[in-house]
């Protein structure tokens, strides 16, 4: 049988970075038969990855010599710097790929620095948990110039079954990574309060928690009429305007305040409502809101 490790014409990578989620990427190239050098600050890590057939580099400038695609995964944008800067003479030739999450301003200040030395890079962003790494639905974000993609988008599909190329300014994953974490932390905040509240009469989280598929459910389709209209800056609010869905926050609020529950975010939302409803848009859908939101 043959060994995908022996496969001379996928690319040499090289991963910077063995917390969780860069063993799991290195692993992932490995599975895909990608010639693989791991390297991590700390020593200690990545025994597994030996095992399996991945090369321990000394020092990340080592790691980086030994291969075409090198890719970042380390805590924040001071870790990234510190790597960056000590294999800033071995990058040039090679595509750099920052795949550790942070703000669209440094990544734009990191796809700056590589432009003065004459490196290509992608700035990524990873939208999985670690166990979804190389598997079909694993969402990564890459922008950055499209022939540094281009070249090596087969070795990155190895991490994940859905690659999704933005565009060539350095900012975008990030910008869609913040964007839809956004959504995700605020919505983890709704369903712990929603908890809590039914827990302050009683009802036992597992015991809602099988009726939040029915609110789940109509999100995709609510998701892509809002981004519609938002993107349209129409707001019809025929099936459901927004005096409606206020005083309905408001009904919520009450009963929450009433059980000594936390409400901060609650009646953040509920001012939010308020306050678009007194621009004028009563009758509109609660995508009017983005009105307010953008101040």
């Amino acid at each position: 049988m043959t060994n995908d490790l022996e496969n001379t014409s996928a690319a040499s990578v090289a991963v910077l970075g063995l917390g969780a989620m860069g063993q799991a990427l290195a692993a992932a190239f490995l599975r895909a038969g990608h010639r693989t050098t791991v390297w991590n600050r700390s020593p200690g890590k990545g025994d597994d990855l030996v095992a399996q057939g991945a090369r321990r580099a000394d020092s990340a400038a080592e790691a980086v010599r030994a291969a075409e695609l090198a890719v970042v995964c380390v805590v924040d944008h001071g870790a990234v710097r510190a790597v960056l800067d000590a294999t800033a003479d071995e990058l040039p030739g090679r595509v750099l790929v920052n795949l550790t999450s942070d703000t669209p301003e440094r990544a734009r200040a990191t796809a700056a620095w590589a432009d003065e030395r004459g490196i290509d890079h992608l700035d990524g962003s990873i939208m999985v948990p670690v166990p979804a790494i190389g598997g079909p639905d694993a969402l990564v974000f890459y922008s950055g110039p499209r022939a540094a993609y281009d070249k090596h988008e087969s070795a990155l599909t190895a991490l994940g079954g859905r690659p999704a190329y933005l565009g060539e300014e350095p900012g975008l994953a990030a910008v869609y990574d913040l964007a839809l974490l956004d959504f995700f932390y605020s919505s983890m905040a709704g369903l712990v309060h929603a908890f809590a509240l039914a827990g302050a009469d009683g009802v036992p989280a597992a015991s809602l928690a099988p009726y939040l598929d029915t609110i789940a459910a109509i999100l995709p389709p609510i998701a892509a009429g809002t981004a519609e209209d938002i993107d349209a800056g129409r707001y019809p609010g025929a099936a459901a305007n927004l005096a409606m869905m206020a005083a309905g926050a408001g009904h919520v609020l009450e009963a929450a305040e009433h059980r000594g529950l936390d409400v901060s975010t609650l009646r953040s939302v509920k001012e939010i409502a308020d306050r678009a409803v007194a621009r004028g848009h009563a009758a509109d859908s609660w995508a009017s809101t983005v009105e307010v939101v953008r101040g």
